[in-house]
C-alpha cells in the first residue's frame, strides 16, 4: 500500500426509478501501478456482478505514474475527487487501494466483499435515466413530503464507466501481470445541482467516452459530501 499526502430508446428504457431502498456506492481510488490494488479490484467485481444492492465504482489515479507504470485508466478527476474526499472526511493522507462508502466513510480496500457496509436507509426521491434522441437525461424528483433535506444543495454527478477490462503491466510494482479490472470509471461530471425539487439535466451522449457502456448518476452533497441517492443505466 502507498499512501501520499495531498495539500431508446423512448422513455420507458429508462432506469428502473429508484425511490425505496438505497444503492450503496462503492467508490474504490486504485491504480494499475499499486501491487495492493489487485485484490481490491476483484472485489469490486464481486460487489458489480453479485450485489444489486450496490453501485461499485472504480477511480484510477494518476499519483503513481513516476513509478514507472502509467494506467492507463487513469483520468485526473480520479485524483481530484480522492483530494476532496480527504478534506471532507477529516483525513491526513490519501492512499491506494481506497474505499469510500456512500461519501461518508472510507476503508483500506481488500478482497472481501462481505466487509463493505451496506446502506439500510430509504432513499426519499426517485433517479431515473433515461437515453433519447442521443442525449442522455437525468431526472431527479422531488423529496418525499415531510423529509428534511439535510445536505442543503447538492451535486448531480454522471459518471461514465466500463464494466470490464483486462491490462498487462510491463512496468511498475505489478510487472508481469495480467489485471483484471471492473466497473472503471472513464468520466467523472458534475450537470446540475439539486435542492429537494424535482429537476432533470441532459447531456450529449456523444460527450461521453466511447469505451463507456455504463452510466451512474450520484446525487451528493456538495463538495464531496453523502451521497443520498443513485441509480444506474446501460447506454446501448
Amino acid at each position: 500500500m502507498r499512501k501520499a499526502i495531498l495539500p431508446i430508446c423512448a422513455l420507458l428504457c429508462s432506469s428502473l426509478g429508484q425511490a425505496g431502498p438505497k444503492p450503496t456506492v462503492v467508490e474504490l481510488f486504485t491504480s494499475e501501478g499499486c501491487s495492493s490494488c489487485p485484490p481490491a479490484e476483484a472485489m469490486i467485481g464481486v460487489l458489480a456482478q453479485r450485489r444489486p444492492d450496490v453501485i461499485a465504482l472504480a477511480f484510477h489515479v494518476d499519483y503513481w505514474d513516476d513509478l514507472g507504470w502509467r494506467d492507463r485508466f487513469e483520468i485526473p478527476e480520479a485524483t481530484e475527487r480522492q483530494r476532496r474526499y480527504s478534506h471532507s472526511l477529516h483525513l491526513a493522507t490519501v492512499y491506494t487501494p481506497q474505499l469510500v462508502v456512500d461519501g461518508q466513510r472510507d476503508q483500506v480496500g481488500g478482497n472481501d466483499a462481505a466487509t463493505v457496509p451496506v446502506s439500510t436507509r430509504g432513499q426519499d426521491f426517485q433517479v431515473d435515466i433515461a437515453v433519447r434522441d442521443d442525449q442522455v437525461t437525468v431526472s431527479v424528483g422531488a423529496i418525499a413530503a415531510g423529509i428534511p433535506l439535510s445536505a442543503g444543495t447538492s451535486d448531480v454527478v454522471l459518471v461514465s464507466y466500463l464494466p470490464e477490462g483486462v491490462s498487462k503491466i510491463t512496468r511498475g510494482e505489478n510487472s508481469g501481470k495480467e489485471l483484471h479490472e471492473f466497473n472503471i470509471v472513464r468520466s467523472f461530471r458534475r450537470i446540475g445541482t439539486w435542492k429537494g425539487d424535482a429537476a432533470s439535466f441532459s447531456v450529449p451522449l456523444k460527450s461521453l467516452p466511447g469505451d463507456a457502456t455504463e452510466v451512474a448518476v450520484l446525487v451528493q452533497g456538495a463538495n464531496e459530501g453523502p451521497i443520498l441517492g443513485a441509480a444506474t443505466r446501460t447506454l446501448h
